[in-house]
């Protein structure tokens, strides 16, 4: 398929490295540039409340300048677990604690330049905890909303973040929750 020729880390910060590889195809010898950015992943963290609704956060996002609506994640520390990422990310976020968390799935972020890999779970039997935000978070909300409201704030185009798309797809797929 093709071989690498050179390989460099153009920057090393503390979410994501650049890199750009050389490679050479090996049917037609053309070469081509690839560019990386290599991320260390995180976890996606569902929290479903006893009446059936789910928590997600309200926060700001520097790179889009706007605010989103997301299910709570973070990214891993250097070889965590993304179960204890995960969380750790659900009482950060959201001041909830749970000892009923499952793993549902993972997703690829953008796998045409990136090597983010989010595992995805879910939570049940929530109790309360503290929030321990970090300074960018200070500002989020908690939003409680059903299914069909999540569904409706997706369609309505109101939520557009990926991961909490994908989220809601494995819960619905898995049978976890029902439209």
């Amino acid at each position: 398929m093709y071989r690498l020729v050179d390989s460099k880390v153009y920057y090393e910060g503390k979410v994501l490295k650049l890199q750009v590889d050389e490679i050479e195809y090996t049917l037609t010898n053309n070469k081509g540039i690839r560019e990386i950015a290599i991320h260390p992943g995180g976890a996606v963290i569902v929290p479903i409340k006893s009446d059936g609704k789910l928590v997600l956060v309200k926060q700001f996002r520097y790179p889009l300048k706007k605010e989103l609506i997301e299910f709570p994640a973070g990214k891993l520390d250097n070889d965590e677990d993304p179960l204890i990422c995960a969380k750790r990310e659900l009482e950060e976020e959201t001041g909830y604690l749970s000892d009923d968390i499952n793993y549902i799935g993972k997703i690829y972020t953008a796998p045409g330049y990136c090597t983010e890999l989010l595992h995805i779970f879910f939570a049940e039997n929530l109790r309360e905890g503290n929030h321990k935000r970090e300074e960018g978070e200070r500002g989020m909300q908690i939003l409680e909303l059903t299914q069909h409201e999540i569904l409706d704030l997706i369609k309505n185009e109101q939520i557009t973040d990926s991961k909490t798309i994908s989220a809601l797809f494995y819960l619905q797929s898995k049978e976890l929750i029902k439209f």
